[in-house]
């Protein structure tokens, strides 16, 4: 699928840009996303939405107020997933790149060279490359925990 899409890139011209990978990475991304949310808007009662609807609520407001609080946690893990498929993603960026716009993934081999290893440099954008990835899933941690236990006091 990488052959077309640098087929299609360039001949659209936006070969080399990160406008490319951005679009490779949401024709992935999108399914993917809808897939795994499915499963957590499903598990909601749809008792709950129509309970909010008799109340006053609006069909969007049952959904804002009601039904998205309720899947926080759903949220937050495929924020996670979608996140860290995106940013260690190695073939769309290395087709779809250029030398100006190689992303860290793209960058590393650059780093092994014929006259040796730069083996700190490698080090060094490990560290930079796992950073983000450690403070969104701590941020997002919270979140996860929340939903995943939010149906444990259904019973009391």
């Amino acid at each position: 699928m990488s052959v077309p899409l640098f087929v299609l890139a360039n001949k659209i011209g936006i070969g080399g840009t990160y406008f490319a990978v951005i679009i490779a990475h949401l024709t992935f991304a999108i399914p993917f996303t809808v897939w795994m949310m499915r499963g957590f808007f499903l598990a909601i009662p749809r008792s709950l939405d129509e309970a909010a609807q008799l109340d006053g609520c609006s069909m969007f407001g049952a959904f804002f107020r009601i039904v998205l609080p309720l899947t926080t946690g759903g949220l937050a893990a495929t924020a996670i997933f979608c996140f860290i498929n995106s940013w260690n993603e190695f073939l769309f960026a290395l087709i779809l790149t250029g030398k100006s716009t190689a992303t860290l993934p793209v960058a590393v081999p650059n780093l092994m060279t014929p006259i040796g290893t730069f083996w700190g440099q490698i080090c060094a954008v490990g560290t930079v490359t796992v950073i983000p990835v450690l403070v969104l899933a701590f941020i997002v941690q919270k979140y996860m925990i929340v939903g995943m236990t939010g149906g444990a006091l259904a019973g009391e």
